[in-house]
């Protein structure tokens, strides 16, 4: 039973694979420093995919551990693929700054990292859950 003060939420999680990319530790001006990196997010046809790019926040506490293992890896241009799953997805819009789309409205797609189900590194396993309840912790 749940008491009828506890916030209650819609949960909206994306699974996916994806090539990881740009991790970063963000130290923001006000509030507390987080860990960001993008996924290049695989879809469509295997012999013809298509990349959709999600700016992540990492908020699960071993996709933080995991993301910064693997961090060298990303760092030193290995290719880093991972099953991953995003919560809270949204669109944000802005304005490029340069190139040939200057001035033109673009939208990024920001989401919370929130686990890693397996990591690859140039092919070779790099991780794997133990299973989901783990994962989630």
């Amino acid at each position: 039973m749940t008491n009828s003060n506890e916030k209650q939420y819609f949960d909206l999680h994306t699974h996916g694979l994806g090539y990881l990319n740009r991790v970063t530790e963000v130290t923001p001006k006000e509030g507390d420093p987080f860990l960001s990196a993008s996924i290049a997010a695989l879809r469509g046809p295997v012999d013809n995919a298509e990349k959709t790019h999600f700016e992540v926040r990492v908020t699960g506490k071993k996709a933080q551990e995991i993301v910064r293992l693997a961090q060298p890896a990303v760092e030193g241009n290995l290719k880093v693929l991972v099953g991953f799953t995003l919560s809270d997805v949204k669109g944000e819009t802005f304005t490029y700054q340069k190139g040939k789309k200057a001035g033109q409205t673009g939208v990024c797609l920001k989401a919370q990292l929130i686990s890693l189900k397996w990591v690859r590194v140039e092919g070779q396993p790099f991780y794997c859950a133990k299973d989901d309840a783990a994962e989630a912790a």
